[in-house]
């Protein structure tokens, strides 16, 4: 008999996009672009498009009774796999809609998630990918199989039994546990990788994602990482050494791409990845300055960096993709907002001189020429200080050794502490450590 072999159809699923604009929502003149850029991503083909404008979401199927209607048809006109919505919806508004238009129905974290996942490759972003989409499908869980939902009754099965969705939902949240656990392990792995990297400043890519971020690292050092004209390219972290002229090597990382309404269960589960930038000396923002809706995206990345805790460290704006810009008047009606941003073209090395020499002013400020009177018995700020600063000289003496050093002042923290006396280099008073200055030393220490 011959061999039958089962035919796999390869066709991507037809995906229709759907989205409930509401007032006060900052909307672009095509409301539906990223969108369509997720679902392209994520493998569908768009085969139809919905848009309402309400003041409030339907209880029940979040369009209201005409547009549910109206997509219902268009899912069987267009003989539509999945309607794609650019909202976030219940788990009861998603059944009520997939009866109505009887088609598949993602919201839009869902979709993000999924793009996350066919897109992680290393075991840590693997991890962090499980886990949301755990924590998201938790509340989500349906019966699958009903002849497993009553009660079982039969032979070494008497006795009260669990229904499956029980049985789901805690082999779900033990999961969820087991996950945080070894994430937790990786995290502190991670923190400490990053906390041991003294040799050199550290330098950290952040931005909305495809705004060529990627594309600027291969730029800068050559690092040959993947850059794509998609949503996502990059999820784990790269770091490459970049010299500086005139200043010496330090550290650039490039992370994963940030998106309007990133889903927090992502951030938080993306936090151990997202580590270089926690850590960074330095933030480079970059936007796509050919984006009309770049004010937005800038918005949006600074809304996460917030949620992250760190909007306050340093950070350099890099309007990238200005050889892209329809009209010199879009560029000027960017800097007039950011007259302090970097315009650069990554593709085209267009301003990169300018970005280098900016960064190191950047890194210049936040380093300072001390001369330090250290006891001779405390070799451990000795080697602190060898470790996070530069030395320029050292003079032992008696009673005490005098150290020419240059120092980040995010690592000062510790040496005021312990130190006979600190003062500018090339002077000879002590200078009494400011008590307005932050100290740092519960986060310098490595």
């Amino acid at each position: 008999m011959r061999e039958q072999h089962k035919v796999i159809d390869d066709t991507p699923e037809r995906s229709i996009l759907a989205r409930l604009v509401l007032p006060d929502t900052p909307v672009s003149d095509d409301p539906l672009e990223e969108l369509y850029g997720l679902a392209t991503t994520a493998g569908t083909q768009v085969v139809g498009e919905l848009v309402q404008r309400r003041p409030t979401p339907e209880h029940g199927t979040y369009l209201g009774k005409g547009k549910v209607e109206e997509l219902r048809l268009l899912v069987e006109k267009t003989k539509a796999d999945v309607v794609v919505f650019d909202n976030e919806l219940t788990p009861g508004q998603i059944r009520n809609l997939e009866k109505a238009v009887c088609a598949k129905v993602l919201d839009r974290t869902e979709l993000i998630l999924d793009i996350f996942a066919a897109g992680a490759r290393t075991y840590e972003s693997r991890l962090a990918i499980e886990l949301a989409q755990l924590e998201y499908s938790l509340p989500r869980l349906k019966r699958m199989w009903t002849h497993l939902s009553r009660q079982a009754m039969g032979v070494g099965m008497r006795g009260p039994g669990e229904k499956q969705l029980e049985v789901d939902r805690r082999l779900a949240q033990k999961r969820i546990h087991d996950l945080k656990q070894e994430l937790g392990k990786v995290e502190l792995r991670r923190e400490r990788q990053v906390a041991s990297r003294q040799e050199a400043p550290t330098v950290s890519l952040v931005g909305y994602t495809n705004a060529g971020k990627s594309t600027l690292m291969n730029e800068l050092t050559a690092a040959g990482v993947q850059a794509e004209d998609k949503l996502f390219a990059t999820l784990d972290t790269r770091t490459r050494r970049w010299y500086l002229p005139n200043w010496g090597t330090v550290l650039l990382s490039d992370t994963v791409g940030f998106i309007r309404d990133l889903p927090h269960s992502l951030v938080a589960s993306f936090k151990s990845t997202l580590e270089e930038t926690r850590q960074a000396d330095l933030l480079l923002h970059v936007a796509d300055a050919s984006n009309p809706n770049v004010f937005e995206q800038i918005s949006a990345v600074y809304k996460v960096l917030s949620e992250m805790e760190i909007e306050e460290k340093d950070t350099l704006l890099v309007l990238n993709k200005v050889d892209a810009i329809a009209s010199p008047a879009m560029l000027n009606r960017v800097l007039d907002r950011y007259p302090n941003a970097i315009p650069v073209s990554a593709k085209s090395a267009k301003g990169i001189g300018m970005l280098t020499e900016a960064v190191g002013e950047a890194l210049g400020r936040e380093f300072m020429d001390l001369d330090i009177d250290v006891d001779p018995s405390d070799g451990k700020l000795l080697a602190y200080l060898a470790a996070r600063g530069e030395i320029v000289s050292q003079e032992f003496g008696e009673d005490v050794v005098h150290v020419r050093v240059k120092m980040p002042v995010a690592a000062m923290g510790p040496v005021r502490m312990t130190a006979l006396s600190i003062r500018p280099a090339g002077t000879t008073l002590p200078v009494a450590p400011s008590e307005s200055e932050p100290s740092t030393a519960a986060t310098d220490v490595a």
